[in-house]
């Protein structure tokens, strides 16, 4: 199939269903009904909605680290604190340092929280994120304890007793020193970090973030930086806490360490879970859900079983465990089924400017040549003295029984693992000891053995995940859809992918419906996105139904065709015979055979070790 087909040949998405204006007028409704709600309710009531903003913006942080980037935090309310207590401390200080005594004001004393808050997420970051499985809670654990007891423990942060004569916050001379006036300025904020919120996910940044789902191995592989995207979000969700914490100081007009202890982090990421962990907006559903039926409990049980216990708390438990048992998505994707909205399809702008395209190297010319690579793992030698070439325009299939050292070898030439000895050279460069990131950046790209797949994502997104090394725009142009351009490029790349595969009827299609073979053909449309030279593909008709097998066999004739090397791991030895023009055969590590599949078929070490000696 020809890669420069024309533009006009795009699917283009039929006309946004009406759910989604009805969806869309929810929203607006929404926000006309907080406009008003300070003038109609009573004072209790406000006050309330106030709480709810407040740990909302806290929630929407760990929706984006916790659901959307599968790291646990215990610790953010830590960083309520670091913002509250900056705020406090700048503002009613009466001799502060010369080089701090600028930010007296509360706007100013909100810029320095962010600015610090940014320093220790960073920093905290630096050795949190490096930890992995349970170990990863555990420490944010540990940091937020040890900052809650910080807060404390220091005479000029006011001990437990804490900073009282916090000033109120002033917008263009007006005084917002109530809550029904603060109420407009919390919900504010919130909405302006839900709408940011959404525009970064809704981009390639956000792409990269949601990819670290898909682990770490797929996301490196396609060119993210998997440390910088956690990162990213460890801030930003620090950041959300941090400013939760200034408008509650300037609220509370008064700070000590109580509502910034690990027991009040542990309330909000729950906050992020019952709501719907990967839901922007069930940050707030949460949060509401959960502030109120706190109160409501702190009012009903006492009239019931009487002052003695803290029932609120045990019960409270026993219905947080019931949410999460019954519903494990969370509240929101509950209250979205009320609402009848279909999922709004990505649009797809023909007229986009095509992305550049690496010139194809010409046919006959050695792509990836491994010399002597030997892989030793303690005593266990997995690769021996392993040498073989992939040439442009040509299929070699890498074969041989389980235990043979295929994968092992895999990982060596795409930058998974690293050779204990020998080389590996891609185009006439080195790449042993590069990561996958650099390597993808050359032109060399996979599949995986396992499909690694985000099934909830459509399947142009997963396919556009590979393109993101070719994209450049950060974390503020997506927050604030300065990067429309580049993304209209990179979803019509990754739109021409999918129907160059053949699934263009699938496009908007979650990836996760699809059938295992045609998984399998969009890990390779998601490869081709990246503008390889080279496909590296680890069993990709593994579990595969023979048409699915026809359909996988048809398109790697034409991407050879087009000029494509295409490395090939398969046990299918009817596919692999049928379609590759070498191979090279494997056993305990080391290459027993090398040459045409015929003269393969033939070669008496392979009938033995790999087909049984049976001709």
């Amino acid at each position: 199939m020809n890669t420069t087909r024309s533009a006009a040949a795009l699917p283009l998405p039929a006309a946004a269903p009406a759910g989604i204006f009805c969806a869309r007028n929810i929203v607006l409704g929404f926000v006309a009904l907080l406009a008003f709600a300070p003038a109609v309710l009573p004072e209790f009531y406000v006050t309330l909605l106030n709480y709810i903003g407040l740990a909302a913006m806290v929630a929407l942080g760990l929706v984006l680290l916790t659901g959307v980037g599968g790291l646990t935090s215990f610790g953010q309310a830590a960083f309520v604190g670091v913002g509250a207590y900056t705020t406090a401390v700048l503002t009613t200080s009466a001799n502060l340092p010369g080089w701090i005594a600028w930010a007296s004001s509360p706007w100013l004393a909100l810029l320095v929280g962010l600015a610090l808050t940014a320093l220790i997420a960073v920093i905290l970051g630096s050795l949190t994120l490096r930890l992995s499985g349970h170990y990863l809670p555990l420490g944010t654990i540990a940091w937020g304890i040890s900052l809650y007891f910080m807060f404390g423990a220091m005479e000029s942060l006011g001990g437990h007793s804490g900073l009282s004569g916090i000033p109120p916050i002033s917008v263009f001379g007006w005084t917002l020193d109530e809550g029904r006036e603060i109420f407009y300025l919390i919900w504010a904020f919130l909405l302006l970090a839900v709408l940011t919120t959404q525009n970064l996910l809704d981009s390639r940044e956000g792409r990269a973030i949601r990819a670290l789902k898909g682990g770490q191995v797929m996301a490196e592989s396609m060119g993210v930086d998997t440390s910088r995207a956690r990162m990213i979000i460890f801030v930003i969700a620090a950041l959300h806490a941090a400013t939760s914490g200034w408008l509650f100081a300037h609220l509370q007009r008064f700070v000590n360490p109580t509502p910034f202890g690990v027991h009040v982090g542990i309330e909000y990421l729950f906050m992020a879970v019952v709501g719907g962990a990967g839901q922007v907006w069930g940050a707030i559903a949460g949060a509401g859900v959960i502030t109120i039926l706190k109160q409501w409990l702190q009012d009903w049980l006492p009239a019931i079983f009487g002052t003695a216990g803290n029932f609120e708390v045990i019960v409270f438990g026993l219905m947080m465990v019931l949410v999460l048992h019954r519903a494990k998505d969370g509240l929101w994707p509950l209250f979205a089924r009320l609402v009848p909205a279909a999922a709004p399809l990505r649009k797809i702008d023909a007229a986009a400017k095509p992305l550049p395209r690496k010139p194809m190297p010409p046919a006959g010319e050695v792509i990836l040549e491994a010399k002597n690579v030997t892989r030793k793992f303690g005593g266990l030698v997995a690769n021996n003295e392993m040498s073989l070439s992939v040439k442009a325009g040509e299929i070699l299939a890498l074969i041989g029984p389980n235990g043979a050292g295929k994968s092992t070898m895999f990982n060596q030439l795409s930058g998974v693992d690293t050779p204990t000895s020998g080389e590996v050279l891609f185009r006439g460069q080195s790449i042993a000891g590069k990561d996958s990131r650099a390597i993808a950046r050359l032109g060399m790209s996979r599949s995986f053995q396992h499909v690694r797949l985000l099934p909830k994502m459509s399947v142009l997104e997963n396919v556009a995940i590979g393109a993101h090394l070719r994209g450049s725009q950060g974390v503020i142009p997506a927050a604030w859809r300065l990067d429309r351009a580049e993304e209209a490029r990179l979803l019509r790349e990754a739109a021409l992918q999918v129907e160059r595969v053949g699934l263009g009827e699938f496009m908007h299609a979650e990836a996760g419906s699809l059938a295992l073979g045609q998984q399998r053909i969009l890990e390779i449309a998601r490869a081709l996105a990246s503008d390889p030279c080279l496909l590296l593909l680890d069993e990709p008709a593994a579990g595969l139904r023979l048409k699915e097998k026809q359909a996988l066999g048809d398109l790697l004739r034409r991407l050879r065709g087009e000029g494509m090397a295409i490395l090939l791991v398969e046990h299918d030895m009817d596919f692999v015979m049928g379609l590759v023009d070498r191979v090279v055969v494997m056993e305990f590590g080391q290459k027993i055979a090398e040459g045409l599949p015929e003269e393969v078929q033939k070669n008496p070490a392979v009938l033995e070790a790999y087909l049984g000696g049976v001709e």
